[in-house]
């Protein structure tokens, strides 16, 4: 009879320290987009290491995950520091968020349940009667387009805007630094109108309401980066 051939064993090297370096890229996201990190701040292996009881190995995989999410860069020979917030990257990232979002809000209209999308807005009205504070209300405000985008129903859409979704959410903590009052008077209103939009299905005024959301956003950000 003839032999099968036995596949040659796969040399992968066994997981330890299962979970610790995403909860370190999770907490050293989280004093970041709480400004304990400002934008341009070095993130210093060994101290951070220190004071999270954790090795400098975890806290080098933590920074690499937040440099392949856009929020971290790092250079030969110099440590890790918080990407610069500048008008130039703004004007490109809020560009590709628009074509982003102009095809998962068009996408999510021809969806047969908008559940995912109205629980979200609920959410975020509710915390906004409650006075939560401006980093819950983004929070929340990402939750909302995240629902936009899995209502879609298009993978590769959601993974795209999982690629920006930090650099999202740092830039717009940058923006609020400035004035959030003014993210507060927008943020029902932008955020009903297009979840109404959508539920009504595809339209050119769904279009043009997704892209001028996202045009404000950039326009207060860049008012504050220029001021």
């Amino acid at each position: 009879p003839v032999s099968q051939r036995v596949p040659p064993r796969q040399g992968v090297s066994r997981i330890t320290h299962r979970g610790i370096a995403a909860e370190a890229a999770a907490r050293i996201q989280d004093a970041i987009f709480d400004g304990h990190f400002p934008p341009g701040a070095p993130l210093l292996e060994a101290e951070l290491a220190d004071s999270m009881g954790i090795s400098r190995g975890s806290v080098r995989e933590g920074l690499a995950q937040l440099e392949r999410e856009g929020i971290v860069v790092t250079a030969w020979h110099r440590p890790s520091r918080v990407i610069d917030v500048t008008r130039d990257d703004a004007v490109e990232l809020y560009a590709l968020r628009s074509a982003l979002d102009l095809l998962a809000a068009s996408s999510a209209a021809q969806a047969d349940s908008h559940d995912p999308i109205r629980a979200a807005l609920a959410e975020l009205e509710e915390s906004s009667r409650s006075g939560a504070d401006f980093r819950e209300l983004l929070r929340l405000d990402l939750r909302l387009h995240d629902a936009i985008y899995r209502v879609a129903g298009n993978s590769r859409l959601e993974q795209a805007w999982r690629a920006i979704r930090s650099q999202v959410e740092l830039f717009q903590t940058r923006r609020l630094l400035n004035d959030v009052e003014d993210y507060r008077e927008r943020l029902i209103q932008e955020h009903r109108e297009i979840a109404d939009l959508i539920s009504a299905g595809p339209s050119e005024r769904l279009d043009a309401c997704v892209a001028a959301h996202v045009s404000s956003a950039l326009t207060a950000l860049v008012k504050g980066l220029d001021g």
